[in-house]
Order: C-alpha cells, then structure tokens, then sequence
C-alpha cells in the first residue's frame, strides 16, 4: 500500500484504553475516522468512552472541535477482543504501560493478527522502536508514534522510525497524523526519550536539583515556569525566543550567554559548549525562517501575543 491508498476515513485500532488509548480516540473520531477500543480489562471499557464524551464535551464548549458530539461519539466502538479490534484496521496503536516487556509481547501478538497493509506504532514514551519491534512480523510497517499528553490539547506527534522501518510507513503515518490535525515531528536518530521528554527532563532534572540545594521551592519554580518563560514558549520555541531577544540574533546571542550556560552545565557534571559549528546550524536554519530585518517586527507579533494569553489567563488566575 502507498500513500495514495490511504482511506478517505481510515479505521483505526486503539489497543489500550487508559487515558492515552482514549485521548487518540478523541483525536481520531473527532477527525471523522472509525475507532474500535480494545483493552485486556474490558471492564475498563464503558469508563473510557464515558471520558471520550467528556473530553469531546469540553473541546465542544470551547469551540475547538468541528461537528456533533454525539455523532463523534458514535465513531467510538468498543472491541471485546484483540482480533476485533485489528479486522480490518488501517492503523493499530498500542497504550500499554511503559513496561518493555509487555509491550514488546503485546506489540507481536498485534502484528501476528493485524491486516498486512496495517500500519503499527506503539505510543511510548521513552523506548526506541529498534526495541519494541525488532521480533514482530512485517516490522518495515512499526514505528513509534509518541504524542503529548494529551493529544487532543497538545498536537504534536513524535514520529520515530526504527532503521527497519519503511519510508512509506513513515509517509503514510505522517498523511494519518495529518488528517487528525496533529502535526507529526520527525525524529531521525533513536534515542531513548525522543525529544518532547528530553527537554521537558532537562527541566524537571534541574527543578529538582535547585529545590533539594535549597535555592527556592517546588511552588516557586512553577511560579516561574507557568508565569515567565512558559509565557513566550507558548509562542515561540527557545531558539526562535532566543533569537528574538538579542540585538544580532541567535549567533550573537549564543555568543554573549554561551560560556554562562556551560558554567552552569558544568556545575552539574554536564560538557555540552555551544561550539560555532553547533550554533551555525542553528542560526542557519533561523535565518531561512526569519531574515535578520524581520525580526523586530516578529518580536512586536510575539509580544501582541503573549499580551493575548495574559488577557485570556485572567479568567483563570484573577
């Protein structure tokens, strides 16, 4: 199967319903795909599609979903058995806890059932594709397809292939993520965490780290998160922030704080220096983003919309 052979409402195999399992079934009904949910408790079953209505009630009230929740939640089926849940799938994702050898059991048991032309992919957080699918058949058709949590509030998707994998897997999972409204994130070397929980434990490591020296407490680090940088990262990554907010942009600011970062890097045992080959990279690509004479009027857009989120945040924290 190519790309172009992708359904124009593709059925979809979640295989476990905890919260994960059932934020994709929210994801992909909502988009206007067929979900069958299977979880090895089928008592868990009514509990989930009671939350899919929830989450679908809540996205409903706040106008980010486009038609009836009832007609979205009739695209939600309960399966009683593996099998049923996988006949005819175009695409199965497995939501097992984060326990390898589990999933790598659970992972084989779908491949053994599945349709051959049905793409697989396994929604953990940390293990590598290489092993989770290493032993299942057809595993050219695996990879992992790593998602915020939720997907439905959060739509980015980690696409991480294994070096088995095929690329029109890939292809057809991203045309899949796509059609969901998710924007799939290429990550193209396997390292375990990916990228979303890499830089998401760099800053838990170092809030632990600051609240065990007693340099300020676990509230005021929220504080500073959620009331500072979390602000601008609404609306811009730390790269592009970076680049906003020194006069001669990123070079020029990783030029000036550099040798900071990395005396505070060393503190905690870590020698990773910006060198100038690493921060042209990276300058490079702003540039063909953002051209230098562009960049106050972006800033002055970024500013109007962290003005939008401090207006929209009264109503929260008023």
């Amino acid at each position: 199967m190519t790309t172009t052979d992708i359904s124009p409402a593709p059925a979809i195999a979640l295989i476990g319903a905890g919260t994960i399992g059932t934020a994709w079934a929210v994801v992909f009904a909502a988009a206007g795909m067929s979900v069958r949910l299977y979880d090895a408790d089928a008592a868990r079953l009514p509990a989930a599609l009671d939350m899919a209505r929830a989450r679908l009630n809540d996205l409903a009230a706040y106008g980010l979903i486009d038609g009836d929740v009832d007609t979205i939640v009739t695209r939600i089926a309960p399966a009683a058995e593996l099998g049923a849940a996988l006949d005819g799938a175009d695409h199965a994702q497995e939501n097992a806890p984060e326990d390898l050898a589990l999933k790598r059991d659970l992972l084989a048991r779908i491949a053994e059932t599945a349709p051959a032309t049905c793409t697989i992919a396994s929604s953990t957080s940390f293990i590598e594709p290489s092993r989770l699918f290493d032993h299942v058949q057809g595993r050219e058709r695996c990879l992992v397809l790593h998602p915020g949590n939720p997907p439905f509030l959060i739509r980015v998707v980690e696409v991480v292939p294994a070096p088995f994998t095929a690329t029109d897997t890939v292809a057809r999972c991203n045309a899949l993520l796509e059609r969901a409204a998710m924007a799939p994130i290429a990550v193209n070397k396997e390292v375990e965490g990916f990228v979303f929980n890499r830089l998401q434990g760099a800053l838990l490591r170092e809030a632990y780290c600051l609240v065990r020296d007693g340099v300020t407490t676990a509230g005021d680090i929220d504080r500073i998160v959620r009331d500072g940088m979390g602000i601008r990262l609404a609306v811009t990554g730390p790269f592009e922030n970076a680049d906003l907010n020194a006069q001669g942009g990123i070079e020029a600011h990783a030029k000036r704080m550099g040798p900071s970062y990395a005396r505070l890097g060393a503190e905690r045992g870590q020698n990773d220096p910006w060198t100038d080959d690493m921060v042209a990279m990276v300058a490079a690509e702003r540039r063909a983003a953002l051209p230098l004479d562009q960049k106050d009027a972006r800033a002055a857009w970024r500013d109007r919309a962290v003005m939008t989120i401090l207006r929209a945040r009264r109503s929260l924290f008023d």
